[in-house]
């Protein structure tokens, strides 16, 4: 699949991803005292305020906390004003089949990977193991993987999935890493072509250098995961989005946005989730 891009000659490619909405079907919904819908919808009206001229929006996984069918519609709902492409895939607490139900969309898109413009590729994995809140890579996702970093060696490549593939330093979260991880980077470090990989499900800004590959986690449109804390331990920081600016020579520009300092704090007091 190719998208096409209204980017200029020097082929410059904007994005915006968004990660872990955890929403409900209840308007009422709240994950940790926190309205994830009124959260979600705070943070797209953010990015349409910044003025962020970007084509398309990357969705990371955790689209649902409960599952249904609606959360998926608020969803699919909520970013229509923002009126461009969005690229989802599955976290650990989606349920596929609701994910489904809003297929076909006008503006979801569902696919392994993608053609952005003439220097880039996006690829998307799945790292869901259904039940538990790990992620793995199947046989058939690291087939994915390679095949298409060996199908188009000249381009750039984006990848994305849910789990974050490095260790974050947090004990509590770094258990539900994605397991043999191993296997992700020696596909990786086979080809010279990863540029970035991008992954939400730790509920924070990351960003770190592997293998040449910058790997990068997002804050999430909701409750925020205190880094470096081997406990479970919410964060003060505001929900938040990723801005990337990707450049024809493989080089990227990245800026986290959140909202606004005090705004959808969760209870303190909580001892998971």
């Amino acid at each position: 699949m190719k998208v096409t891009s209204d980017s200029s000659v020097t082929d410059i490619i904007k994005l915006v991803q968004l990660t872990d909405t955890h929403l409900f079907a209840a308007e009422d919904g709240s994950l940790l005292s926190v309205n994830t819908n009124d959260s979600f919808s705070a943070v797209v009206e953010g990015i349409h305020q910044q003025g962020f001229d970007f084509e398309f929006l990357l969705a990371t996984g955790d689209i649902s906390q409960d599952h249904s069918e609606v959360s998926y519609q608020r969803f699919a709902q909520g970013i229509e004003r923002l009126e461009k492409p969005c690229f989802w895939l599955p976290g650990n607490h989606d349920y596929k089949p609701s994910m489904g139900s809003v297929l076909p969309s006008p503006q979801i898109v569902q696919t392994e990977s993608t053609l952005l413009g003439e220097h880039w590729q996006l690829i998307l994995l799945d790292s869901q193991v259904e039940g538990v809140p790990h992620g793995r890579l199947s046989q058939q996702q690291l087939d994915l993987l390679d095949t298409q970093l060996r199908l188009h060696p000249e381009r750039h490549s984006l990848v994305l999935l849910h789990h974050h593939p490095i260790l974050v330093g947090s004990a509590w979260l770094d258990q539900h890493t994605l397991k043999d991880a191993e296997q992700f980077w020696q596909i990786v470090e086979k080809h010279d072509n990863v540029r970035a990989i991008l992954c939400g499900h730790v509920h924070q800004d990351m960003q770190v250098v592997r293998s040449g590959a910058t790997v990068m986690a997002t804050p999430s449109t909701c409750v925020q995961f205190k880094p470096n804390s081997d406990d479970f331990a919410l964060d003060a920081c505001s929900p938040g989005w990723r801005e990337l600016t990707l450049y024809a020579d493989g080089r990227f520009e990245t800026q986290v946005q959140r909202l606004a300092d005090g705004l959808y704090l969760p209870n303190f007091d909580s001892s998971g989730y």
